[in-house]
């Protein structure tokens, strides 16, 4: 990673330009890492629509680049004695795009909506015996029981960010996608300008109060420096992207398609920027609710033949950029562990043949959904496919744009009438660096993420995590869970990776952090 340049994040404040007055060091170019077409980041857990939520909306807390948690729209707050009474205020300067004063109902029907859709949030919940605004700009949550995880949940920095939104659409119900689409962020999200497939266009916010530490992560002074950000949506060819970054008609590429890298690190205008430094990891998700995968033997095999190297060497293929683990949170961090690992540690095609054979598998096929449109995981459904076959399964891949994807996984159908068996995704790590935040590893039957698993022992673990103050006993819980959740097959890890973004030399001030966050720039 040494060759990676890393940006000093800068908190100056800059003057804008008239509305309207294009100039071309007020508009940043961005090829986003997929389309954008789903707007509610409540509703999904996909990227792209978080990365639109941070455009447009703010948080109680934020994460840092060090994992620390830090105030955001809280300006203080207090705890009692019993830890079962926490009182926040927010602060002064608070504004919707709509002139309207955030206050605390506003954050109450945003939480409670959030706790119904989020893995963590659900846990919170649990704990959660009511909440009030006693003032219009303070909030209260009384617990039922005191609990270790609320300034994580507050604070959560990716999928699902529990960011804040006007009373009137946080109303919403947590199974309808929102319609309305006004914060409170740095930036206005210009809907009469946005075209799904081609592009999206956030406009900076003249009211918006930033706070003033630096801008770290998703915490600090959120300054937007560029009067205009426009997403192009619809450059999605990887040697296009290329080619219009070299020329100057865009300003950054999220993410280059991994054979891209050789010739941008070539580029003397080109920077490679690794903004997240912990990466990502990737991921192949069963139904758990039809045939074959309703049998954890049948799991389990699945598990066995999904060699790692395989799947990163396709992917990725660039050495230096990926590395094999075995644990379902992020090798490296205070969770990461081989704890009861065997099974992926060790991929044996010959032992999943056997595990395939003795769990009674009758030929059922198996869905593979595929992704066309996203460079950074279009090939695992491919390895996925020909080591389950190499396996003795039936498979059907079946290609999509990953839109497409992302709508239908959310549906309990049986394969056969439109569902799915197995997809792969990719998570960037703070979303799967505890038995809380990792979505895939809950196992609570219809309110689990997409594959929706059912087992009372993972949940009751999750349970003695969420309660635990103990850093010690936080790791063992999470070993057990980890060691549970292969038993049981909620998923396959398959490995982890870097892909970091090409960016203009002209451009400076990318903050680092697990999302694509687009105050502080500046070209």
């Amino acid at each position: 990673m040494k060759r990676f340049i890393r940006f000093a994040a800068l908190a100056v404040a800059g003057l804008g330009l008239a509305a309207g007055a294009w100039a071309q060091g007020s508009v940043l170019r961005v090829v986003p890492h997929s389309n954008l077409s789903i707007l509610d980041p409540i509703w999904t857990t996909q990227y792209m629509a978080r990365n639109h939520g941070y455009m447009i909306y703010d948080t109680l807390f934020g994460t840092d680049e060090k994992g620390q948690i830090k105030p955001q729209m809280v300006d203080t707050w207090e705890v009692s004695p019993d830890n079962r009474l926490w009182t926040f205020k927010l602060r002064k300067g608070l504004e919707f795009h709509d002139g309207r004063p955030v206050t605390g109902e506003d954050v109450i029907a945003s939480l409670t909506r959030w706790g119904k859709r989020d893995a963590m949030g659900q846990k919170l919940f649990t704990f959660i015996a009511r909440m009030d605004s006693p003032t219009p700009d303070s909030f209260r949550i009384f617990l039922s029981e005191a609990c270790g995880i609320m300034l994580d949940a507050l604070g959560k920095p990716s999928s699902n960010v529990p960011f804040i939104m006007p009373k009137r659409v946080a109303d919403t119900p947590a199974d309808k996608q929102i319609e309305d689409y006004v914060g409170s962020g740095p930036y206005v999200f210009k809907r009469d300008e946005f075209k799904p497939g081609d592009k999206a266009v956030y406009v900076k916010f003249a009211k918006y109060v930033p706070r003033k530490e630096p801008p770290s992560g998703s915490t600090g002074g959120k300054i937007a420096h560029i009067e205009r950000v426009e997403w192009n949506l619809a450059l999605r060819d990887a040697q296009a992207q290329v080619n219009a970054l070299v020329k100057g008609e865009v300003d950054i590429i999220e993410q280059p398609a991994f054979e891209s890298y050789a010739a941008l690190s070539k580029d003397p205008n080109i920077q490679i920027v690794n903004s997240n430094n912990l990466g990502f990891q990737y991921m192949v998700r069963f139904n758990h609710l039809h045939p074959p995968f309703n049998n954890p033997k049948v799991r389990q095999a699945a598990i066995a033949a999904f060699n790692q190297e395989a799947f990163l060497k396709a992917q990725v293929g660039i050495k230096e950029y990926y590395k094999s683990c075995p644990s379902m949170f992020v090798c490296g961090t205070p969770y990461g562990s081989t704890k009861g690992s065997d099974l992926i540690g060790k991929s044996n095609m010959k032992k999943a043949q056997e595990l395939l054979k003795a769990s009674g598998y009758d030929g059922t096929t198996v869905v593979v959904m595929k992704p066309t449109d996203l460079a950074s995981i279009t090939k695992l459904p491919d390895v996925a496919a020909q080591l389950l076959r190499q396996a003795g399964f039936k498979v059907d891949l079946q290609s999509m744009d990953w839109n497409t994807l992302v709508g239908r996984r959310a549906k309990k159908d049986a394969p056969s009438a439109g569902g799915w068996n197995i997809f792969a995704t990719a998570w960037v790590s703070p979303d799967i660096w505890n038995p809380l935040t990792k979505a895939a590893i809950g196992a609570a039957g219809e309110k689990s993420w997409f594959g929706w698993p059912t087992d009372a022992e993972i949940e009751k673990l999750r349970d003695q995590f969420a309660r635990e103050v103990d850093m010690g006993k936080r790791k063992g819980l999470a070993e057990a869970i980890q060691a549970r959740a292969f038993e049981v097959g909620t998923h396959a890890p398959v490995g982890e990776y870097f892909n970091p973004s090409a960016v203009r030399k002209g451009v400076t001030g990318v903050v680092f952090g697990p999302g694509n966050f687009y105050w502080n720039i500046k070209k």
